[in-house]
């Protein structure tokens, strides 16, 4: 149980900071429904989940390859980000609102969310130093349901913030007109593209250097 709530703890901490995947959830909330903005977060969640259950194995190799991989990783999600907020910005005004049950595709929504947020192996260093400041490993963990409870709370943790995101988002959007919404788009779309545009100049700069 201890476990469990540390891996509560760490998921949340690891979900909350808004970012481009935030205000996916955001916009996808408030647009598409609030049950693409959960599925959207559940994305994130196995994600999250995923690097977790390799920090704590202690999967060297895994973390190696991906690191090794970081630059070619990291271009394919600035490329993707940009794709998403076009798309975003160029989607035609919602006819509904979130509120009124505007659907998108829920395993959509769900698989590019994962995609993105293992598109940054820099996620797995961020678990790797929790886990080691905790005093947190496989060999201290023990049995392996012990590492499982872990990476369940972490998953557990990651869903509530996203749960608590995605219902608040599409409250909001039910006080909102169609054209307030398709103004969301725009802002959040246009944010999506800097963060994409942001990430590969990063790449870029570093190859300069």
């Amino acid at each position: 149980m201890s476990l469990l709530l540390k891996g509560f703890a760490i998921g949340l901490a690891i979900s909350a900071p808004v970012g481009p995947i935030g205000l996916l959830c955001i916009r996808r909330s408030m647009v598409d429904g609030r049950l693409a903005g959960l599925f959207t977060g559940l994305g994130a969640a196995t994600a999250d989940a995923i690097y977790g259950l390799i920090a704590v194995l202690g999967l060297s190799a895994v973390t190696t390859l991906l690191l090794t991989h970081t630059t070619a990783i990291h271009l394919a999600g600035g490329i993707f980000l940009i794709y998403l907020g076009t798309h975003m910005m160029r989607s035609k005004p919602p006819v509904l609102n979130a509120g009124t049950g505007r659907t998108r595709s829920l395993s959509g929504a769900y698989f590019s969310t994962v995609f993105l947020t293992l598109a940054n192996p820099i996620t797995i260093l961020a678990f790797i130093g929790i886990f080691s400041g905790l005093g947190i490993s496989m060999s201290t963990t023990g049995h392996p349901w012990n590492a499982g409870s872990l990476v369940l709370g972490v998953f557990l943790g990651s869903c509530s913030w996203w749960l608590c995101l995605s219902s608040g988002a599409s409250w909001i959007s039910g006080r909102l007109n169609p054209e307030n919404l398709h103004r969301i788009s725009l802002v959040a779309g246009g944010l999506i593209i800097g963060f994409g545009v942001w990430q590969i100049g990063q790449l870029l700069v570093a190859w300069i250097g």
